[in-house]
Formats: structure tokens, sequence, C-alpha cells
């Protein structure tokens, strides 16, 4: 994977957040007093790759012994916290001068209450030979006790001229034939998100060159793409439609719950909904029982079924307004 083949190894590398990058660089001069830290911020902005290349840069050839790196929204219970970020966070050999082991949290805001109470007790007692890096989109799913015990950076969406240019060197590094108007295009899609503009490039080169036709072909086929599908089946009253798509994000694309809400958003105020409000409210309330458990499964299907009431509504009433003048 190209995400992976050009994932940058060293801050410097880093595809602009200059602003965190200084602030880290100062830090690491100082590594035993590096504090346990905080990354948020909009997906493919590089988050991950920063605390990858903390661990490289501190623990050097021994970064893959002593680092932990789980995905929080897959792990997310209490029992994952009291047995592998425990047992992980309790050792340390000081014989190879590694001054702590890190741990790194993946989308460490899907973790549940609990698991989240029982990672600050552990953050506090393996201060000494440990250091956390949670990574989120938001800091807001993060419980305060957590928060103040870490240094806070805040990541933003990548300008169009990074993306772009960061494109090309792949391209020339691949050598596929590319243009700037399928770059662009690719920008467009990606909305400031690096891993998935790489991912559209690869995806794209796959088809014989990167040009306007093929990145429209793929972005077609995107799950992304296939959430608005099946939220307009939704609204127009196709609830069966609708249900099979999102068995298909969640089974064959492997699209998680918050995402499907989250891509369903984002779709919603693309289209000219005159009771866009009820569909706001309606999106938040199943995102909320999401966070706090309930079945994901049965709470998407759940939502269909309420676009499709509300897209009913809003015809109805546009008729009435219709025949009234």
């Amino acid at each position: 994977m190209w995400t992976e083949k050009y994932r940058p190894l060293r801050l410097e590398d880093l595809v602009n957040q200059r602003d965190i990058v200084e602030r880290l660089k100062s830090m690491l001069n100082s590594p035993n007093e590096m504090p346990h830290l905080l990354f948020a911020g909009p997906p493919g902005t590089g988050k991950t790759t920063v605390a990858l290349c903390i661990a490289r840069s501190i623990l050097r050839d021994y970064w893959r012994d002593y680092t932990l790196e789980l995905n929080a929204s897959d792990e997310r219970g209490i029992n994952t916290v009291r047995d592998r970020v425990k047992t992980f966070a309790r050792y340390i050999d000081k014989r190879t001068g590694i001054p702590f082991r890190i741990i790194i949290l993946d989308e460490a805001d899907e973790m549940t209450g609990d698991a989240q109470t029982a990672l600050r007790r552990i953050m506090e007692e393996s201060s000494r030979i440990c250091r956390f890096i949670l990574i989120c989109n938001y800091s807001s799913g993060i419980i305060e006790p957590i928060q103040s015990r870490c240094a806070i950076f805040r990541f933003s969406r990548l300008e169009k001229e990074d993306i772009v240019n960061y494109l090309k060197k792949i391209c020339e590094h691949e050598k596929v034939k590319y243009s700037d108007k399928a770059l662009s295009l690719i920008h467009e899609l990606a909305e400031g998100d690096l891993r998935l503009a790489i991912n559209i490039l690869q995806s794209s080169s796959a088809l014989g060159e990167v040009s306007v036709e093929n990145v429209k072909k793929i972005s077609g086929m995107s799950g992304k793409a296939k959430v608005g599908e099946m939220v307009n089946m939704a609204l127009e009253g196709r609830f069966k439609e609708a249900r099979e798509r999102l068995l298909e994000l969640m089974r064959v694309y492997g699209m998680s719950e918050r995402d499907v809400i989250k891509y369903a958003n984002e779709e919603v105020f693309k289209l000219n909904l005159p009771n866009l409000d009820e569909v706001a409210e309606a999106l938040a309330r199943y995102d909320y029982r999401l966070i706090v458990g309930a079945h994901p499964d049965i709470q998407l299907t759940a939502m269909i079924a309420e676009l499709g009431r509300i897209g009913k509504g809003a015809s109805t009433s546009t008729t009435k307004k219709k025949e009234s003048s």
C-alpha cells in the first residue's frame, strides 16, 4: 500500500503541521521529561505518523519491541485496558537504555467510559516507565481527567498545495502518468485527508493512468459515495435497498458504524432538504446511542427507517405547498 510505503519516518518529513512539529522537536530534546500526548484532528492529517515518528526517535532500534499500537475502536472495552495495556505498561528493561515504553491508542475517543477511567489509573501508576500517545478525531470524546494529564496537539486539514505536491512526488517516484486536473480532483474528494488521497491515487493508477476519468470511476466506487446512495434511498422510502447498501458498507467495505453516520451527515448537507434540521437531529441521536453502547446494526437500521419517515414528510409538505399555491 502506498499509504505505508510513503509514510514519513521522521518528523521533518511530515506534510505541513509545522507548528506541531516544532513543539514536538522541543520535547524530544529532553525525552525523559515528555508528558503523555493527545493528538486530535481530522483523519489523514498525520496523527498516527507523528506518533510512530516519536517512537522511532526515542526508542531507536528497539522501537518495535517497546511500542504497543492498538486501535481503540476495535479493542475499546475495559478488558483490553486491564489485560493488554496494563501488562505492557508494567515492565521496562533498563539494560537497553530505553527511557520508557510507548503505548499508542488510535481512535481513543471510541473507548467506553469505563475503559477510559481504567486507562487514567494506569497512566498515573506507570508514568515513570511508560508514555501514552492517544489519537482521536474529537478530543471531546476523551474524559477530562485524561485530557488534563496530556499535552494536547490539534491537527488541521491539509491544504490543496500540500496534498497535490505530495501526490506529484509519489507519481514521479512510481513513474505514473498523471494530469494536474486529476490531482486537483483527488484533493477535492479527499477533503484534506492525505491518506484517502493516496488511496484514490493508487487505485486510479491501477487503471493505467491518473486521469480525471479514472479518478471519477474510483470515487464512484468508494464507500463514501455508497453512503450517499444509501441516504438517498432511505429518504426516498426505499428501505430494503438502503438496508442492503448499509450491509454492503459494513460487511464488504468494512466501514465502521461511526463512519457511516459521519459520512451520512456530510451527504445530507449536500442535499437541498426543506427539513434538514430534522435529519441532523436524527443523525445526532443515533450517533449518541452508538457512543453509549447500543447495538450498531439495530440502531443504523432504525436510522434508515427514520430517514424514510422524514423524507416522506418532506415530500408531503412540498406537495401541499404546490397545491395551495
